[in-house]
């Protein structure tokens, strides 16, 4: 009885073995750290001129960059640490202004040989690699101001079906000011509202001035706190399912004291991008075009193509209530547009809104929330940059109403496929709750500490070298097949891990050195079974083959209970432990490959064709 793989299995053994070496090769290639320069919007292209503008800031400060490419989007400068790409990033972001996004980041270096075949480094977690940290404050009073101005506009709808006449509403932050030409009036309408709006504190104590008789509702402190933390979940779970549409690994999204969050993306490929759409904290507003003889204080004007468009006051909807959208172009004339898909209530508004108004237009408002720095002087006479919020209103599409509209219609007019994309993923992923604004971005290092890191991979390398040493001194030859075996299971984990994209944290390290010991485990177990059949006084051919065929039972049901528990932890775990749960999963299928199909076909190799072997080095 002879020990011999087809020449089929050798193959397929060595083919897996080489594809594992060459698509582990990118992690030998640290990245670069750089910065990312991109348009504030999706039309500002990016040429040459601003490459050079970065380029000179950079010398006039003295700081040391070793090279610096661009395309029509974006621009990258590389530094030689972190240190200089933290200072160039403020430098270059001061000399082109707000007009221009820069970004940290970090540029593969792999060549570009690897990459044309799809080789490309694991991702390192925050515990390893660090990445971006950004800062946003929620600004929950603008919340409440704007829940304010729908309530103002309610309760005119609802005075004039009581027919009770007002003079005018005004807002004020969380308080409403209802004014009135008689007293009468005031209590009706405060009897009328006070009923719908119970979260409200109705009061009739402020005096009459100029024959005017006023009431004030104020939303009460317990509604107040509920807005802000509603508030904050919106934005929370929006900001969220933005991350997640830029394919982030492993990000952390959570929230800070009253009305921060912190946004922590690891490994980003394209901060710029990434920065431009999390704080994109814009919104929808529709709104009907003002009649040629309307009143100037239920109008607004804003530019649109250079031309003066003046719109309502009164909003029919916002882009709270959109559900769905995305980017197309229009078959007709192949410019870009978005087609928007509204939840019930919105369709009613809209419905009600245009079936009345066919044949006038209707705008659609875009409403961006900006941060711009600003120069200047301190106490101690010294500039400083100080970040200043503005609002940008423009209107980006002015249209006639055809027909009544309901739950579907489209948004045309954008002025390229990108800026289609960008808005409907910023209506995809959900209206934001308040503006926000950027406090602070800077570089995070490994959140664990240099210290345990470096723990983390000498207990790899102590573990790893240990059991190398403890297999060859204990099973001899066959320890060295085991040896062989886990080398090649390293570097297939390390390869599946690059292919997929997945993230390796520093419990993921420890998942690596779990498989280590689970790889060797599989061997102890063939090789044990080995001793036993000769012992029993097997031949060494047919003790080989038993040890194999009979081990490998237990060593399949010890893996697939491993692997159930590992599938476990990811669906129920977050993070880190998704992390651990990720490196073990695919190191139990690479150690079962190689611990057993592996070291039998060194063992075949060796020993398989011997008809007279007497001994075993076992």
């Amino acid at each position: 009885m002879l020990n011999r793989y087809p020449l089929w299995k050798y193959l397929l053994i060595v083919v897996v073995a080489v594809l594992g070496f060459i698509y582990s090769i990118p992690n030998l290639y640290p990245p670069d750290d750089v910065i990312q320069i991109s348009g504030s919007s999706s039309t500002l292209t990016i040429d040459e001129s601003v490459l050079n503008r970065a380029r000179e800031s950079l010398d006039e400060a003295g700081i040391d960059y070793f090279a610096g490419e661009y395309s029509d989007t974006s621009a990258l400068l590389r530094f030689n640490n972190g240190e200089d790409q933290l200072q160039g990033k403020k430098v270059v972001q001061e000399a082109l202004g707000a007009d221009y996004v820069v970004a940290l980041n970090q540029a593969p270096t792999t060549p570009e040989w690897l990459m044309a075949i799809g080789g490309s480094p694991m991702k390192l977690g925050l515990d390893l690699r660090g990445g971006v940290h950004f800062l946003l404050e929620v600004d929950v009073d603008s919340a409440i101001a704007k829940r304010q101005e729908t309530s103002a506009e309610e309760m005119k709808d609802a005075l004039r079906e009581a027919r009770i006449r007002y003079l005018d509403f005004e807002v004020k932050g969380p308080v409403i000011h209802g004014l009135f030409r008689s007293e009468d009036l005031r209590d009706e309408a405060v009897s009328a509202l006070r009923g719908d709006y119970r979260d409200m504190l109705f009061s009739t104590d402020t005096p009459a001035t100029e024959g005017r008789f006023r009431f004030t509702a104020t939303l009460s402190e317990a509604a107040q706190r509920q807005m802000e933390q509603d508030a904050l979940a919106q934005n929370l779970t929006t900001l969220r399912k933005r991350v997640n549409e830029l394919g982030v690994s492993e990000p952390i999204v959570q929230s800070q004291g009253r009305d921060r969050i912190i946004v922590q993306l690891p490994g980003v490929q394209d901060t710029a991008e990434a920065k431009r759409v999390i704080g994109k904290t814009a919104n929808l507003e529709f709104r009907l075009e003002a009649e040629p003889n309307a009143l100037g204080a239920t109008t607004e004007e804003f530019e649109y193509r250079g031309y003066p468009a003046v719109l309502e006051r009164k909003i029919i909807l916002t882009g709270d209530h959109v559900t769905n959208a995305n980017a197309s172009l229009d078959p007709e004339t192949s410019m870009p547009q978005v087609n928007i898909t509204l939840d019930s209530l919105g369709g009613t508004k809209m419905n009600h809104a245009t079936r009345s108004n066919i044949g006038r237009r209707m705008g659609v408002l875009f409403i961006e929330y900006k941060t711009r720095m600003n120069t200047e002087v301190d106490d101690n006479g010294e500039q400083v940059q100080v970040p200043e919020q503005y609002v940008e209103r423009s209107v980006i599409n002015l249209a006639t109403v055809q027909g009544a509209l309901g739950v579907q219609f489209r948004i045309t007019g954008l002025d390229s496929p990108r800026a289609a994309s960008e808005l409907a993923l910023m209506l995809r992923s959900g209206a934001l709750a308040a503006p926000m604004y950027f406090v602070e971005e800077r570089t995070i290092g490994p959140s664990l500490g240099a210290e345990n890191i470096q723990l983390g991979i000498k207990s790899l390398q102590w573990g790893l070298g240990l059991v190398l040493l403890f297999m060859l001194v204990y099973y001899k030859v066959f320890g060295v097949f085991a040896n062989i075996a886990l080398a090649v299971n390293v570097l297939l984990l390390v390869s599946v891990m690059s292919l997929l994209g997945a993230t390796l944290t520093l419990p993921g390290i420890a998942g690596i050195v779990l498989t280590v010991g689970m790889a060797v485990d599989a061997n102890v177990l063939i090789f044990a079974r080995i001793r036993e059949e000769l012992k029993l006084g097997a031949s060494p051919q047919s003790a080989i083959s038993s040890g194999y065929d009979r081990a490998y039972v237990s060593i399949l049901d010890a893996n697939i209970t491993t692997l159930i528990v590992a599938v476990i932890l990811y669906a129920i775990g977050s993070g880190p432990v998704k992390g651990f749960a990720v490196t073990l999963s695919i190191g139990i299928l690479t150690s079962m490959f190689t611990a057993i199909m592996g070291t039998r076909a060194l063992t075949n190799l060796v020993y398989g064709r011997r008809k007279n072997l007497k001994k075993l080095w076992i």
